[in-house]
């Protein structure tokens, strides 16, 4: 990839205004496909008398509403980038950006329209600990997110139990993984076949395949960005 431009694929803007209400649709039809199917008992968040704890609950719907806030998050970050773009982006690279924000917004209201009046409220999240009036501060907080998406969602798949909400978390998460490796590539031209121990296992019966992260470690590496205590304890266990 050339270092100098975004990926031609991140250029097509009218494309990109197409294939996101086009998404959208498929999103808001995919969450009454879920609903259908959904029964949630008892695994609504329980309420919780400190303002500044959120308990996730339990069972799928407690992990859809995990995946929902991690939704929010890089929504969120995005869109902060958006609003203050650093001047040495590269040409392209705005466009890309939107992208990225403009995929996460659409993953974001798919969960919470899918979870109805399961779903946890909507959160503002805290950036200030980020460097980001810089091409380079940008893109190493945006790794950082994005590796941690795909982690998550990788650590939770064996979780569900619905065959419904696990194709279609996992349709999400191969999107997340096209972000991350975009990203990566952004902040190290080429470097998809060298990443990190953290990010890829390298040994073992296990190698190959990308690290999955329990929510508990998942929420303690987000935490820095949150504004608030998430209490991951109901979720399903391996």
């Amino acid at each position: 990839m050339s270092e100098s431009v975004a990926p031609d694929s991140f250029l097509a803007r009218s494309m990109r205004r197409r294939s996101f209400f086009r998404v959208a649709g498929a999103a808001a039809a995919a969450s009454t496909l879920v609903l259908a199917g959904c029964n949630p008992g008892d695994d609504s968040p329980k309420p919780s008398t400190n303002p500044n704890l959120l308990i996730l609950g339990g069972g799928d719907n407690g992990l859809l509403n995990y995946a929902y806030l991690l939704e929010q998050l890089e929504a969120a970050f995005y869109q902060k980038v958006l609003d203050a773009l650093p001047a040495d982006l590269l040409p392209g690279e705005k466009d890309a950006l939107t992208d990225l924000r403009d995929h996460e917004v659409i993953h974001r209201e798919f969960f919470k329209q899918a979870l109805g009046t399961n779903a946890i409220e909507s959160f503002d999240f805290d950036f200030s600990t980020l460097t980001l009036t810089t091409r380079a501060g940008v893109f190493a907080a945006a790794k950082k997110l994005e590796d941690l998406g795909v982690a998550a969602y990788a650590g939770v798949g064996k979780l569900i139990t619905s065959s419904v909400y696990l194709g279609l978390v996992a349709k999400i998460a191969s999107v997340e993984a096209r972000h991350a490796a975009y990203v990566r590539d952004a902040v190290q031209a080429n470097s998809l076949a060298t990443a990190d121990a953290d990010t890829i296992i390298t040994t073992g019966d296990f190698a190959a395949l990308n690290v999955a992260l329990t929510p508990a470690q998942v929420m303690s590496a987000a935490a820095p960005f949150l504004k608030f205590i998430v209490d991951t304890s109901q979720l399903p266990k391996a």
